[in-house]
């Protein structure tokens, strides 16, 4: 089946998810806080772990309020969950205004390269991968690409790129993101349908 093809036999659902995604940014800074901490545990972390433990973190109302240490020990699927445990504490500090958590006012929905740049230079634990993925998650992913190893070796399968590189500064992935974007307009995927075609080709299933 042609890329084309498959995506027309998905499209319907990954649609629906892309919209579900968009519904997120309609809920308070609390719900977003979520989606970023999420993003926080997922480098080296099955998505279907990260998410367990968030509604964890959640249900015993840690997020929002536990200390690095309360936090570690529901950490344990999570890889460097030290560091990471750390890492949702210093995000929570940082976008805590008057006991609140004030994300929105972070996020310039006409300039996400800029607050994505934002992202990336304040919040510990955040690349550029990471920074994407947050902002596609809460509807924010129409121009930018999320280049983890599913997408790269996509990308190799489809001779957008000849090989996986073997690590990515940030340079290296602004342009392999323009490449990327440019091979999705000229099949007439838009880059966040074709997040979602490649990661259900891998995964077997439109997830986050």
């Amino acid at each position: 089946m042609q890329l084309k093809e498959i995506y027309e036999h998905k499209r319907d659902a990954i649609e629906k998810r892309l919209q579900e995604f968009r519904d997120v940014y309609r809920q308070p800074d609390e719900v977003i806080f979520e989606e970023l901490c999420f993003c926080l545990l997922t480098p080296q972390t099955k998505a279907k772990s990260a998410t367990k433990v968030i509604e964890k973190l959640k249900e015993k109302n840690l997020l929002l309020s536990g200390s690095a240490e309360e936090i570690k020990k529901w950490m344990a699927p999570i890889r460097f969950n030290n560091n990471k445990s750390q890492y949702i504490v210093e995000a929570r500090q940082l976008l805590t205004e008057n006991g609140k958590i004030m994300i929105k006012e972070k996020i310039n929905a006409n300039d996400i390269a800029a607050t994505r740049s934002w992202l990336v230079k304040n919040i510990k634990g955040y690349g550029l991968k990471e920074a994407s993925h947050f902002l596609r998650n809460i509807g924010f992913g129409d121009d930018i690409a999320i280049l983890d190893r599913h997408i790269l070796k996509n990308m190799v399968k489809y001779g957008v790129i000849p090989e996986v590189p073997a690590s990515l500064t940030g340079k290296k992935y602004l342009e392999l993101e323009k490449k990327l974007i440019e091979f999705s307009k000229n099949n007439g995927i838009p880059p966040a349908h074709l997040d979602l075609v490649w990661w259900s080709e891998e995964t077997g299933e439109i997830f986050k």
